[in-house]
């Protein structure tokens, strides 16, 4: 399985040798690995990555792992490298929302329904 920042530098158009941007590449990349958290993607615990050695597999392994590499793509491009037109922006924000939506809809656990006996009290 290919490394997470090797991935996100490819989809942005960096060749994966040239390392000049990789600390601005992992922060945004981190950022995002916490609102997937919170979304319900990938493990309980914030997950992050300081360099190439972190795979895709290291994050997640049931969701759809390519709706989870697009998203953290976009997130990525519109913090580190927007679009200088406001029509791709806005096309990037509504595919973003859409991801969002899909994934918690996809990771949505159940919660498991609790049966409470009631006491019977005798007067």
């Amino acid at each position: 399985m290919e490394s997470i920042l090797n991935t996100i530098k490819k989809m942005l158009g960096i060749d994966p040798e040239y390392d000049q941007f990789d600390s601005e590449i992992v922060v945004n990349i981190n950022s995002v690995f916490l609102t997937l958290k919170q979304l319900g993607v990938g493990p309980a615990t914030t997950f992050s990555i300081t360099d190439v050695e972190q795979k895709w597999t290291d994050f997640v392994e049931t969701t759809d792992l390519e709706a989870v590499k697009m998203y953290i793509y976009l997130k990525v491009r519109l913090g580190f490298d927007p679009p200088s037109s406001s029509f791709v922006q806005t096309s990037m924000e509504n595919q973003i929302k859409e991801l969002e939506f899909r994934l918690n809809v996809e990771c949505d656990t159940p919660i498991p329904e609790v049966i409470v006996e009631e006491e019977v009290v005798e007067a």
